[in-house]
């Protein structure tokens, strides 16, 4: 589907992996660390068994599968549906998102995954919101119309539909408030990869 006419994604490649490169080389650097902590960890049984830095080669390869999925959602929807409806209530939603996500990650500052991945989306939502970004819109759209994969998929490493979870976590590190089997967390985690990675893009599309 990355060679449909319309969309056309694969013309994005060029500004579209060295996103996902730049916001992986982030995102593994805190899993390994997270990982090292216990914060969260993977479940051997249905692991290949390589790892890298202590990270799951699966856990690598989901930097980079992952965000290509949820940017082509991005890109299809900016096609497909042509109007930016969310255009007028974007950045209100996000600004009082992200004095949320403020406001809890610094009352439970002690959850490391919790206040870390918290504070840090607020402040890249922030950011973009002050730089009126122009894709702001059609990215909230993205990310809602994504939370719908992100529900089987998550569900699947978290054990809603195994016998146990691939992706165990500890508790005593995030807020212990879950979707099905998935911590709240992990939604806004999605939500910062995602808005990272086409932050980095869309960059890379208006420098070159």
């Amino acid at each position: 589907m990355s060679f449909d006419k319309r969309v056309a994604f694969y013309k994005q490649w060029k500004y579209l992996f060295p996103a996902i490169l730049l916001m992986a080389v982030v995102f593994i650097a805190k899993d390994v660390i997270f990982a090292a902590n216990a914060i969260w960890g993977f479940n051997d049984t249905y692991l290949v068994g390589i790892r890298i830095l202590g990270l799951p080669i699966e856990e690598w390869m989901f930097f980079f599968v992952v965000p290509y999925a949820i940017v082509f959602i991005y890109a299809c929807l900016i096609v497909y549906v042509k109007t930016d409806f969310l255009k007028s209530v974007h950045r209100p939603f996000f600004v009082l998102l992200s004095a949320l996500l403020i406001v809890v990650g610094i009352i439970y500052y002690d959850r490391l995954y919790t206040s870390v991945i918290f504070i840090l989306t607020a402040l890249l939502l922030l950011y973009n919101v002050y730089k009126r970004q122009p894709w702001l819109g059609f990215f909230l759209l993205a990310y809602l119309v994504s939370l719908i994969p992100f529900l089987i998929v998550n569900g699947v490493l978290t054990g809603y539909f195994t016998t146990e979870p691939i992706v165990w976590y500890d508790n005593t590190q995030n807020l212990g408030f879950r979707i099905l089997s998935i911590p709240i967390e992990d939604a806004i985690y999605s939500l910062m990869m995602m808005l990272m990675t086409i932050q980095l893009m869309e960059w890379f599309k208006k420098k070159y």
